[in-house]
């Protein structure tokens, strides 16, 4: 599926449409271009400072933003690159702690496109590049990198020798590019494996398991494995994770829902399995608290959308989109609601599975509002609320945009509800900029 983005900056916005009009404009996993427009640049992915390297189908960015909170809480100057953006493109290339700005990435990435423009090099290629152009040129202690689609094909995955590497949830999603079956996705995930090196990983199901083992052990990894080479505990207090260095106790991490802890956990262990970036232990105990990641659960603040609602609504936003997803989005939002109504406006890509994400929440929701996701290639609205009903969510009904969603919901006479926009994060951008509420 075709990345898009637009900029209120022309600068920007002439890059982009460079960008479109000469990348593939279709997701075509590979090294060779990347690997290509990266000589070109002067490779400026071997003189980064030392990254952590996140993959897996959910999790990844939560746990990157609290890799991102335990550095930064030590006083480190860090790099990020995430994607996708939610609001403004600029969200993706995060430089020393701060956004870059739409003249610096204007400039970045008319530097990229002249100099490898003819390579027919993909959105997300181009954008890593100029992130790693950026990252190389800014003195920096870490790096924080999010692998995108491909990962053992992933434009990222040009980064040679990582501090660290971490694999979160694993789950089935792009099927068509990485393979139909767990064990097949989580071979693709382990080819971010490198020799010597730590890779961290949760507990995964047999066939995943093996296939991650398999890969690390093929490339020399430092393989550690939750319950068996590190663990965490609940407690009421947060978590305790041990490993090889001890135990360490944290605070519950204030992103909602109880998944989180897992991508805390697993952040914390990836930190202390290497030994390039040094962090002290009252840095990682500041991480749970600090770090922030928005459309995760995230509660949408007082704003135009919100003020569609009836008194003592809740309006919640979450960017999930596949199955997995939906079984830590559903207990979050019902430990939320706490036996409260429960309403859902869902928005979804084409290629993804809408009974998949939507039967964990089928036993406790009262109604489900079915819009577009603007921009891309969607479920049409009618064949997700059918979805919906035959899940066994009774009421249901269509509407043009969130505004109208919600409008329709209050008109129902709902009050005392708690409402989850979700299905893609395209449309949690979407929903983010209508509120007011842009990532900073």
């Amino acid at each position: 599926m075709a990345d898009h983005a637009i900029s209120d900056h022309p600068a920007v916005q002439q890059q982009l449409d460079r960008l479109m009009a000469l990348g593939p404009g279709a997701d075509i996993l590979g090294l060779d271009r990347i690997s290509r427009l990266l000589d070109r640049l002067g490779n400026p992915h071997d003189a980064l400072p030392p990254v952590f390297h996140v993959a897996g189908t959910n999790g990844k960015g939560s746990t990157c933003a609290f890799l991102r909170a335990a550095l930064e809480a030590d006083g480190k100057r860090v790099h990020v690159f995430t994607s996708p953006h939610l609001v403004r493109f600029n969200e993706r290339i995060r430089i020393a702690g701060s956004l870059i700005s739409d003249d610096a990435l204007a400039a970045l990435l008319g530097e990229v496109l002249d100099r490898g423009g003819d390579i027919g090099a993909s959105f997300f290629e181009v954008t890593a590049a100029a992130a790693f152009l950026a990252f190389s040129r800014e003195p920096a202690d870490a790096c924080v990198i999010e692998v995108g689609l491909g990962d053992r094909l992933d434009a990222t995955n040009m980064v040679a020798d990582p501090a660290a590497c971490a694999i979160a949830q694993l789950g089935l999603d792009h099927q068509a590019f990485l393979g139909d079956t767990i064990g097949a996705i989580a071979a693709e995930k382990a080819g971010i494996a490198r020799a010597g090196r730590p890779l961290v990983t949760l507990s995964y199901p047999a066939e995943a398991a093996q296939a991650v083992a398999r890969i690390a052990g093929e490339r020399g990894a430092d393989l550690r494995v939750r319950q068996r080479d590190w663990d965490l505990e609940r407690t009421e207090a947060g978590i305790t994770l041990t490993d090889p260095l001890g135990s360490i106790s944290l605070a519950a991490p204030i992103l909602p829902g109880a998944h989180q802890a897992f991508n805390l956990a697993l952040a914390i262990a990836t930190i202390r399995a290497q030994d390039r970036v040094s962090v002290s232990d009252k840095a990682l105990l500041a991480a749970p608290i600090a770090a922030t990641w928005p459309a995760r659960m995230q509660r949408l603040l007082p704003g135009p959308l919100t003020d569609l609602l009836g008194d003592g609504c809740e309006l919640w936003l979450d960017g999930g989109h596949n199955p997995a997803a939906g079984k830590a989005i559903s207990t979050a939002i019902a430990e939320r609601a706490a036996g409260r109504p429960v309403h859902l406006v869902c928005g979804m890509l084409s290629n993804k599975d809408m009974a998949g994400l939507l039967a964990p929440f089928a036993p406790f929701t009262e109604s489900l509002t079915a819009i577009p996701v603007p921009g891309h290639a969607h479920h049409a609205p009618e064949t997700l609320a059918d979805a919906a009903r035959t899940l066994g969510i009774a009421e249901t009904r269509t509407a043009a945009d969130p505004a109208s969603a919600l409008s329709a919901i209050r008109r129902s006479g709902v009050e005392n509800g708690v409402i989850l926009i979700l299905g893609s994060l395209y449309l949690a951008g979407e929903v983010l900029a209508a509120n007011g509420e842009f990532p900073d």
